[in-house]
């Protein structure tokens, strides 16, 4: 077609032999490929295999597919492969992570294929990575730079190392069954070191040997702490200033002046971290204990807060504060609730009295309802009303008087 086109505009043109001749040559010139000098510990260029592995659930004889990662450093032609359960992020982060452990180091670009997992849009000029891909990258001191979109031949060399592991990896798998991941990447990885020690062909030295060469000395230094995936999603702070992690049912504390907002949790398998507006405003040890509640003393309001911080030692070690007799009487007004928290309104009450009417009268007021064996707020607050604190009461004991007689003064038989 394109020659009857040729021949319409020039009729005394080429001949048809000579017309193709000429259009081969064309298209050999135009198909020139070019050829890359590898920096060492400058790439890391990693894939998934086209052919996948399987393993055999020993019960059911269920096959399950499974992928195969693999990575490769061009300069040295060191390889790395495991078998994974998907393509998606998690195990695309998790192989890439057992891959600079394998290689204990860290190259200055990870170049992935324009995979889902680690670009989200891909690009001619610019792709734009995939953020929990981008922060592993990040943890690790490393850049993101996936091949070109539109028929790549940047990435030959991961192809050409998938062809390679089909002939020297697969074949010495072929026939074994293997029942979970970690068995058959057991057998990968023997596979794979005999691979990587074995010489080039026709020459006295291996990949790991110019590896160990030119390429180890020249990788960035591992991070000691381990990459953690996070996970994210958007809640609203509850009216008692807390969020709920569904996925835990557990509840954590933000401030309080967030209340009603719309917050970002990300979080880990240890951490919860709450974000409003890129703003950390709380963060947590995470927590699986369910229906439960984890709070930030701080994040309260302020009469929130204090309600928390009541407790039996912080109101004894307040009255023992004042003196010793009021510190023995309050311990015995929470030993005789059945719970101490049902006494602790009555103690805060009673201890009220000292900023009211003064501590000498509160710790008279106590003596004398421990002569009763009255131990709550009404009494305190009748003997006080009737200041019969006034009293000197160890003189009437030590004189042998009964107790002065007032209408108000009821005994202890009331209030039993």
């Amino acid at each position: 077609m394109l020659y009857r086109e040729y021949k319409e505009k020039y009729p005394e043109g080429y001949s048809r032999s000579r017309f193709c001749d000429y259009l081969m040559k064309h298209q050999v010139a135009n198909s020139a490929v070019m050829h890359l000098e590898h920096k060492a510990g400058d790439k890391l260029f990693i894939d998934f295999a086209g052919k996948k592995l399987s393993i055999v659930d020993p019960n059911s004889g269920e096959i399950t597919s499974v992928e195969v990662f693999v990575a490769i450093l061009p300069c040295s032609g060191l390889m790395y492969v495991e078998a994974v359960m998907s393509q998606k992020k998690e195990d695309l982060i998790l192989a890439c992570e057992h891959t600079l452990q394998y290689i204990e180091g860290v190259p200055q670009v990870i170049v992935p294929d324009n995979l889902r997992a680690a670009v989200t849009k891909s690009s001619k000029y610019e792709a734009v990575i995939n953020e929990d891909f981008a922060d592993f990258a990040d943890h690790y001191g490393c850049s993101i730079i996936p091949t070109r979109a539109y028929r790549p031949r940047d990435k030959a060399l991961v192809e050409g190392a998938v062809k390679l592991i089909y002939r020297s990896i697969y074949l010495r798998l072929e026939e074994r069954v293997f029942h979970d991941l970690a068995t058959l990447n057991a057998a990968i990885r023997v596979a794979l070191e005999v691979h990587n020690n074995a010489p080039f062909s026709g020459r006295s030295y291996s990949r790991r040997d110019q590896f160990e060469e030119i390429e180890r000395m020249t990788l960035g230094k591992l991070n000691p702490i381990r990459y953690e995936l996070k996970k994210q999603c958007v809640v609203t702070v509850m009216k008692n200033g807390h969020v709920r992690l569904s996925e835990d049912a557990h509840y954590y504390s933000v401030p309080c002046k967030h209340i009603g907002k719309r917050v970002k949790l990300l979080y880990t398998s240890t951490l919860v971290e709450v974000y409003f507006r890129y703003e950390k405003i709380a963060e947590h040890a995470r927590s699986y204990s369910r229906f439960r509640y984890t709070t930030d003393q701080d994040h309260l309001a302020s009469h929130h807060r204090a309600y928390t911080e009541w407790s039996a030692e912080k109101f004894i070690q307040e009255a023992a504060s004042i003196h010793p007799d009021l510190g023995e009487y309050i311990t015995k007004v929470i030993e005789k609730k059945a719970h101490p928290e049902q006494a602790y309104k009555s103690v805060q009450g009673i201890l009220s009295f000292a900023r009211r009417v003064g501590e000498k009268r509160l710790i008279n007021a106590c003596r004398w309802a421990e002569s009763y064996g009255l131990y709550n707020y009404p009494a305190i607050e009748s003997i006080l009303i009737n200041h019969q604190d006034e009293v000197p009461l160890e003189e009437d004991i030590a004189e042998g008087k009964s107790t002065p007689s007032h209408k108000n003064i009821r005994g202890k038989e009331y209030y039993s």
